[in-house]
């Protein structure tokens, strides 16, 4: 899966002239490129150029001896063994002048996402990546960002809530769990979402929310939720419904998903973590037959729950669980 959009530097003595003949002249050959002047100023001390290609790619370059290319078309050879830095990684300047072109850029393609512009900024990367920049639009609003059975605008309006409390500002870990594949997979995208929702019920629930927390076995934990100086460990997993795997039903769905990760990473790290199962991908009738069974999910804390935009929070609780919930979650 590639990666989303970031920055290459190039070291060395970059010129107009050069611009035009390492950068310009390659991509013209390839794709059809035409080279033209940015739509917004670019940083004091910089010159600063855009490249439009014939299939709709773009690409922006600013040089003030050495170089900062960013784009989501390919890239020109003599760029290939430079190094590769995120959005937070550049001079602040060069991160916010390109931030600005692209904003405008992908707001001129999908108008819609003006209207979001926290979820656009945060997810530009993926948004306006080379191989993931048609699937993940059409996931935000073709299938209102992951949850079934609701309108678009409000499944984007959750998540813009979300964001805009700048309850996650890591934007370079947790922008690309959206992925940037050029092939829809409704399923895996739906489970990265699960981390915005679980983050979002913590950050209502008070607590400041660290994504990827690297622990002694190698693994990575999806969250510590921090509140008064403690800290709590979170998982998170996302069950698919039964008529998307070889499950019988949708408890066997929740028990099959939850054991592939207990016995996988939550075995390995051997206890202190919270384990969240996000039932949100399921019907009405299918959760209303989760929470009458209540099953076991293999794992001891866990929070069973799903989420629908504009209604309460419904879940139930397995084991003692360190961590405030929404009134909707019933304690075991």
């Amino acid at each position: 899966m590639a990666k989303p959009l970031r920055f290459r530097r190039s070291t060395g003595n970059w010129t107009l002239a050069r611009v035009r003949n390492d950068i310009l002249q390659p991509l013209d050959s390839n794709l059809g490129a035409e080279m033209t002047r940015p739509w917004y100023a670019g940083p004091d001390g910089y010159d600063c150029r855009r490249f439009e290609m014939d299939n709709g790619d773009i690409a922006l370059f600013c040089w003030n001896g050495s170089g900062y290319w960013l784009g989501n078309t390919e890239t020109p050879s003599t760029l290939w063994r430079t190094n590769k830095f995120s959005f937070a990684e550049v001079p602040d300047a060069v991160s916010e002048w390109a931030e600005r072109e692209l904003l405008a850029q992908l707001h001129e393609e999908s108008p819609w996402l003006a209207e979001y512009p926290h979820i656009s900024e945060f997810f530009l990367p993926v948004l306006l990546s080379k191989d993931g920049r048609h699937t993940s639009r059409e996931f935000l609003r073709e299938y209102a960002a992951g949850f079934p059975d609701t309108d678009p605008e409000d499944g984007l309006a959750y998540y813009e809530e979300l964001l805009a409390s700048g309850a996650l500002d890591d934007r370079h870990v947790m922008a690309g769990k959206l992925g940037t594949s050029e092939h829809l997979n409704l399923g895996r995208m739906r489970s990265a979402m699960s981390e915005f929702t679980v983050a979002k019920l913590l950050h209502e629930q008070g607590y400041d929310v660290t994504p990827e927390i690297e622990v002694s076995t190698g693994h990575s934990i999806d969250f510590r939720a921090d509140e008064n100086g403690t800290g709590t460990l979170v998982e998170v997993t996302r069950p698919q419904p039964p008529e998307t795997r070889a499950a019988s039903s949708a408890v066997t769905s929740i028990r099959e998903t939850a054991e592939t990760k207990t016995s996988g990473q939550l075995a390995a790290h051997d206890g202190g973590v919270v384990l969240f199962v996000d039932c949100s991908s399921f019907s009405d009738a299918q959760w209303r037959d989760i929470v009458r069974e209540r099953p076991e999910v293999r794992h001891r804390p866990a929070v069973v729950f799903r989420v629908r935009p504009g209604r309460p929070v419904e879940g139930y609780t397995k084991g003692s669980v360190p961590i405030a919930l929404p009134d909707g979650v019933d304690a075991e």
